[in-house]
């Protein structure tokens, strides 16, 4: 085994070679060593630090080296007092003070055992949207490239009451509401990720299911990480108009979005995006896809327009706001952290099928629950063939010692209608938020949290409004924000949101109790 001596710490190379010298004299008296030590392996991507933690008071030694760019000592790689730090490419296996002994250390660093990623790196590798995959489970590694498996699972029981409900549209008409009262494993995802050629090139394979709504789905996201300031990317990704479609599923309050949420936001779509930092604590997306949700929607059906769409977020505080930017503050800031963000997203949206055919298009709702493009949504007889679709949102967030608040604002436009016959309004203008708030009466363990949306319809073309007022909680059985069970309760007063996806059916006017387990690696 080449044993390369190390420096302690950045502020000497000759000072490490002492001591380094003085602890790892040569192989001989490594091997006498009788205090237990282990590997710990270490990598980093071109452009990117990375600080592995570890317990470096007796010194470490560099293996060997498995990056992608030399390894060399003070310039690409050392270490601190909490860990061993690496850069630009370098990666390793270290030797370092721990439980297993020294002629053990062969053996486990064949296992290719790897620290988990930063979330940076796995937004700069993957995106910054929805199907941003987790740390996984490494199963190899070589010249090459890699390849690692992760997943997602949740199952949960539903129950909106009463069971028999119904009410009347914008139009005077008497609609049915289908409540619902179910059990599912209801989202499942699986995820094969890793880099092939360069590590600046990294791919996702996803395989994609909801069984509550009976949709399956397949797809390949590709990357190439130029720098932290420009990461390109071509795949699925959500429409960047709305703060959850920016990689924070799974770490919401509910396992689901909240009304307001769900009824304004984009969808996912297949196209080309470009993310990155432009300065410390501030972070931008811009994306141009084919429509506003891809699902169910073949190439042919698709005309010559594009959807576009971008938004800014800027971490003033801190310059992060926890991992995967996600809801609640289950890692206990003991600094103020803060996120204030502008989306907008807009798409030219169309029917897909045939006047006399139910809708293609199942994505845009008005305020009363109705498919704009249903036949009669908004004049008898008359069909919705074309819209224009835009969204406009600006999000404000803190965290501070396990209390979190976030609240979000939306104003939605639908114009340039086309039609098979007269309309009685030429644009639809809806407005709205919502407020979340969390914290943690147990740290880590257990986290209550309220929330309520407002929707305001569009008053002059005949449309009210909507709320929801909810309660929940959250149980983590380990100390991981990865496994939990959640709880909630809401109080729907006519919802507009239309979903078996989520949380709520059109028109609903009641309860819904939920009850939910996930998991997420």
């Amino acid at each position: 085994m080449n044993v390369q001596p190390v420096k302690t710490a950045r502020f000497g190379a000759g000072y490490g070679l002492l001591l380094t010298a003085l602890h790892f004299s040569s192989q001989a008296l490594a091997n006498e060593v009788t205090s237990k030590t282990s590997v710990l392996s270490c990598q980093s991507r071109p452009g990117l630090e990375e600080h592995c933690p570890a317990d470096t008071a007796s010194g470490v030694v560099l293996k060997n080296a498995t990056g992608t760019s030399a390894c060399l000592l003070g310039k690409t790689w050392g270490y601190d007092e909490k860990g061993v730090w690496v850069k630009d490419g370098c990666g390793g296996d270290f030797i370092v003070q721990g439980d297993v002994p020294v002629d053990e250390a062969e053996a486990v660093s064949t296992e290719q055992t790897t620290q988990p990623e930063s979330e940076e790196q796995l937004a700069s590798k993957y995106g910054y949207g929805y199907f941003q995959p987790g740390n996984g489970f490494l199963i190899g590694r070589d010249d090459n490239g890699e390849l690692s498996v992760g997943g997602y699972a949740l199952l949960r029981y539903l129950n909106q009451m009463p069971g028999e409900q119904e009410f009347t549209d914008h139009n005077g008409n008497t609609q049915d509401v289908d409540a619902r009262h179910d059990i599912f494993s209801h989202r499942v995802m699986v995820f094969l990720n890793g880099w092939l050629g360069d590590p600046k090139f990294n791919y996702s394979i996803v395989f994609w299911t909801v069984n509550a709504t009976d949709q399956d789905a397949l797809f390949a996201n590709l990357s190439y990480s130029v720098n932290k300031h420009l990461n390109l990317f071509a795949g699925i990704n959500g429409n960047p108009g709305s703060r959850t479609l920016f990689n924070s599923h799974p770490y919401w309050l509910g396992t689901d979005r909240v009304m307001a949420d769900e009824f304004f936001r984009p969808f996912f779509t297949q196209g080309l995006w470009a993310a990155g930092e432009i300065v410390p604590g501030l972070k931008y997306s811009a994306m141009v896809g084919n429509n506003n949700s891809t699902l169910g929607v073949k190439a042919a059906d698709l005309d010559r327009n594009f959807t576009s769409g971008a938004s800014v977020w800027w971490m003033p505080t801190t310059h992060e706001f926890g991992p995967r930017g996600g809801f609640g503050d289950w890692e206990y800031h003991d600094s103020l952290a803060t996120r204030f963000g502008l989306s907008a997203v807009t798409s030219p949206e169309q029917r897909y099928t045939e006047a006399e055919q139910e809708s293609g298009n199942t994505s845009l709702k008005l305020a009363d629950s109705l498919n704009v493009f249903a036949t009669g949504a908004l004049a008898p007889g008359v069909t919705v063939t074309n819209t224009d679709y835009e969204v406009y949102s600006m999000d404000a967030g803190m965290k501070y010692r396990g209390f979190f608040l976030q609240t979000e604002l939306y104003h939605r436009t639908l114009s340039n209608f086309e039609a098979d016959g007269a309309l009685p309004v030429e644009e639809i203008v809806d407005t709205g938020f919502y407020i979340q708030s969390a914290f943690f009466p147990i740290p880590k363990v257990l986290e209550v949290y309220a929330a309520t949306s407002q929707i305001y319809g569009d008053k002059d073309a005949g449309f009210g409004n909507s709320s929801e007022y909810l309660l929940g909680m959250n149980y983590y059985p380990f100390d991981s924000r990865n496994y939990r069970v959640n709880f909630q309760v809401i109080d729907v007063n006519h919802s507009p949101v239309d979903s078996t996806f989520g949380y709520y059916t059109g028109g609903q006017d009641g309860t819904t109790v939920s009850l939910a387990t996930s998991i997420f690696f």
